[in-house]
């Protein structure tokens, strides 16, 4: 049996070292204890070890008696375990989303003979996939919009939000400027800008804003409209902004009696207590990926729609099934052989193998991360 290490024991982390383990010898780290006794108290099959992952020597001394590997760590580090692992000579899938160019590594992904998939959760991920799949099925792309959003199924004030993955993360969609392509060129826009309402069955109106979420999409592909949007319930964005504006997300230090604070570690540890998923608390996700222009000389749109909700049987949420199980379905997809690139693919490049998006949309289906289809002539 092949063996697998996945890096990280989080709430994304740990359901998918327990996914893994049905086919593989899986081995989860993390630095926390508690977090690696949980996991296994939920499947004695998973070895554990708990070690310190800041440390790219000890990620190299990890890996290497690994077959293939999982990043999952939190995005301020992942780009540095990444590269560690690449020199491993280990393929990997990374959903660290880190900020820097994983291109950077391409190169010496080759060098090393090694398949890395970065990027490949949910959105990123499973959003990029579809748009160059639906890229692909038309004769013409003319525009691509995704709209992506995880929320808690029951609202509480005063966020109506919680968070089932990094915290600082989160609070990057709302400081980052969005990058989005419009006419075939780049724009930058602010974080939460240009919010509309949309109705979505079963949840009702959410709000959405402009996120940076095209990424790697903003040069692999050529259509010449394409943007990602973040959902919210409403009134989100107002409060997010009231907070950046004031400065609260400020990683610049401020004197507070003569001590040096950063604002966004005061907003940290009064904010994150309130978004953390407590036990008994579900969440959902809900995405909409939307891809139109030509085909047969007809004005045409391809379309894909997920809800996903909390898992009350295995007590797994949305956000880490929707995110963690993209990535074992894409780890199983390179062990069969399936995928075989070398260097880093960013998510759409699975969709230039037809048997690859197919492979991903039946795995997920398989796990209940259910993506339903519409395409059809569109009228103009």
């Amino acid at each position: 049996m092949k063996k697998v290490i996945v890096l990280g024991a989080g709430l994304v982390g740990g359901p998918m070292a327990l996914d893994l383990a049905a086919d593989f010898n899986v081995t989860s780290i993390d630095v926390s204890t508690d977090a690696l006794a949980a996991l296994m108290a939920q499947d004695n099959r998973i070895h554990t070890h708990q070690a310190d992952l800041s440390d790219p020597s000890t990620v190299t001394t990890l890996v290497n008696q690994f077959d293939f590997v999982i990043n999952a760590v939190p995005g301020f580090m992942g780009f540095q375990t990444l590269e560690a692992i690449i020199r491993t000579g280990k393929s990997v899938v990374d959903i660290a989303f880190f900020p820097e160019d994983p291109f950077q590594l391409d190169e010496l992904a080759k060098q090393h003979g090694v398949t890395a998939i970065m990027d490949c959760g949910v959105a990123p991920g499973m959003s990029n996939i579809l748009v160059a799949h639906g890229d692909r099925l038309l004769d013409k792309s003319e525009s691509a919009l995704i709209y992506v959003g995880g929320l808690p199924e029951i609202r509480q004030w005063p966020f109506e939000y919680k968070a089932v993955f990094s915290p600082v993360d989160v609070i990057e969609e709302y400081t980052r400027p969005a990058r989005y392509v419009e006419h075939g060129q780049l724009v930058v826009r602010p974080a939460l800008s240009d919010p509309e309402y949309l109705n979505f069955p079963g949840i009702g109106t959410l709000e959405a804003f402009n996120s940076d979420g095209l990424r790697s999409l903003i040069n692999t592909l050529k259509i010449p409209n394409m943007k990602e949007k973040t959902l919210r319930y409403p009134g989100h964005i107002e409060k997010m902004a009231v907070l950046r504006e004031t400065g609260f997300f400020s990683l610049e230090p401020i004197d507070v009696n003569g001590v040096q604070i950063r604002p966004l570690d005061v907003t940290a540890k009064l904010m994150f207590p309130i978004w953390e998923m407590k036990p008994g608390e579900h969440d959902l996700t809900v995405m909409q990926v939307r891809v139109d222009g030509q085909k047969a000389g007809r004005a045409y749109r391809y379309e894909w729609n997920l809800l996903d909700r909390f898992n009350t049987e295995t007590g797994v949420h949305s956000m880490a099934r929707t995110t963690g199980y993209t990535a074992t379905v894409a780890l199983r997809m390179i062990a069969n052989g399936l995928f075989k690139r070398i260097g880093v693919s960013a998510p759409e490049h699975i969709a230039e193998q037809p048997d690859c998006v197919e492979f991903m949309l039946a795995g997920l289906k398989e796990r209940g991360v259910v993506y339903i289809e519409n395409h059809g002539i569109r009228a103009n």
